[in-house]
């Protein structure tokens, strides 16, 4: 599968062969990422870069767009297709040691999902742009939801 540092754990199967259900990719996620060492590791820096991005809906799926608006909050969950499905413990770069896939925001994961909340700067027509993104020009889009402060703000404490 790939390169495994010291302290990271290989699963003994892949995830991609027990695949269970069906996706429907509703759109390409564009963005001015065109290889993994330039884009950015999180939708912080990302944003810290200065370049926007936009989402291409798929033109059957623009119906959907109805109620959204410029300046709101959305989140675009969409499928890192150039990752690793295989490691479950991992050794990044910023951490003081190994960590569980399930602890970090990496896009190496059984199931390639990714999510980032994104502010709407422009709609027109099936074109989402958005302030920023953290994943390659042409990352599949899985869904896209509003930011809700009264659901996704999880309570103090």
């Amino acid at each position: 599968m790939g390169e495994v540092r010291p302290g990271e754990t290989v699963l003994p199967f892949d995830p991609g062969e027990e695949a269970a259900a069906g996706l429907a990719f509703i759109g390409r996620v564009r963005s001015p990422w065109t290889d993994t060492a330039t884009c950015p590791k999180n939708i912080g820096r990302a944003r810290d870069t200065g370049r926007a991005a936009h989402v291409d809906l798929d033109p059957r799926y623009a119906p959907g767009l109805t109620g959204l608006a410029v300046g709101q909050p959305i989140i675009l969950i969409y499928w890192m297709d150039r990752g690793r499905r295989d490691l479950i413990v991992q050794r990044p770069g910023h951490a003081d040691g190994p960590r569980g896939t399930f602890a970090l925001r990496s896009p190496m994961r059984p199931n390639l999902l990714a999510l980032s909340t994104v502010r709407i700067t422009g709609i027109e027509g099936a074109r989402i742009d958005i302030d920023a993104i953290d994943c390659l020009d042409g990352t599949p889009l899985v869904d896209i939801k509003p930011w809700l402060e009264t659901v996704d703000l999880p309570p103090a404490g």
